[in-house]
């Protein structure tokens, strides 16, 4: 039995690495894709995983699925493309360490994925089904992850979904919007970011806008507030939990080293347990593990482990 199964990108992350001795800009190859970031995050906090997806036949790719093996995350369900590469992206920062990016994924390995080629008995074998936006960009993955979704659901596993919106994959706004909701309306466990829930609900107050999101299905709605924390909602509870201060080099990955935590945390409850709990102590964790995200470059490779997060949450936070 696994914790958690996810599906979607994995992906080269170039990220900034100082610059040459002539002054031109330097790239590091990090592991990336929020999915598969999510995975990783959780195995660091000993959760079993397993990861549903596609790279190229390329460098790349193995170097992705050697990541993930060394990370103890199943591979099983990672099926590689014999003509289109691993996909890439390049991100670039800010002076506060905020991020934007280059995808070269015209076409790129992760789009291939078929829902004939989805290992459902991994799925079948899973307590969290997990997934994100970014594969329901275009066919054959939005099928495949659709359908993996609506499988995960109908056979009672509870089903994870993050937008991770990106708004330069999308044709449109519009177009991000409609499947989006989709996958919102599959979810049980939903987390968005300031910008996907204006998008969603139109509203920037988050407890409105949590509001809104939890009457489309979810039993739980997070809304990630950047150095401003968290907000969390359920039937029962809801509130704002606020981060901490820290010197942030890099926020790539701080939102899936979050949700990794959050389903780490919730991998033994039903979801009537989930509906009914205080949600504020897992979301103190999964900020914490956010947080200590930002403080180091890259994605995976700056994720925290257990020890580090529960020492930062006991010594060093300070609220904002």
């Amino acid at each position: 039995m696994f914790d958690l199964v996810s599906l979607g990108e994995i992906l080269i992350d170039f990220t900034p690495s100082g610059t040459t001795k002539q002054g031109i800009p330097l790239f590091a190859q990090n592991p990336g894709g929020a999915p598969a970031n999510v995975l990783a995050m959780n195995s660091k906090l000993g959760g079993s995983s397993a990861f549903l997806g596609k790279v190229g036949p390329d460098h790349f790719g193995a170097y992705l699925e050697h990541t993930l093996k060394c990370h103890g995350i199943d591979t099983s369900g990672l099926a590689v493309d014999e003509e289109i590469p691993t996909t890439l992206a390049f991100v670039h920062l800010d002076e506060t360490g905020d991020r934007s990016f280059t995808f070269y994924r015209k076409p790129g390995a992760d789009l291939q994925l078929t829902w004939t080629e989805v290992k459902k008995d991994l799925i079948d074998a899973c307590k969290i089904f997990h997934f994100g936006s970014v594969s329901l960009t275009d066919d054959p993955c939005r099928t495949a992850a659709l359908e993996a979704a609506s499988y995960a659901k109908s056979h009672g596993k509870i089903v994870s979904f993050d937008p991770n919106y990106r708004p330069v994959l999308w044709k449109d706004p519009h177009s991000a919007h409609q499947w989006i909701a989709k996958g919102i309306s599959l979810a049980d466990i939903l987390k968005v970011s300031e910008e996907e829930m204006l998008l969603m609900t139109n509203q920037s107050d988050p407890a409105l806008g949590s509001q809104i999101l939890l009457e489309q299905g979810p039993k739980a709605v997070f809304v990630t507030l950047g150095e401003h924390g968290s907000y969390y909602r359920s039937q029962s509870c809801h509130g704002l939990c606020p981060a901490a201060r820290v010197n942030t080099i890099d926020t790539t990955g701080a939102g899936d080293a979050f949700m990794g935590a959050v389903l780490w945390q919730m991998r033994d409850l039903t979801l009537e347990e989930i509906a009914a709990m205080d949600l504020r102590e897992i979301v103190s964790f999964a900020n914490a593990a956010g947080t200590l995200t930002t403080t180091r470059s890259g994605a995976i490779p700056a994720l925290p482990s257990l020890e580090e997060i529960q020492h930062f949450k006991n010594n060093q936070e300070m609220p904002l």
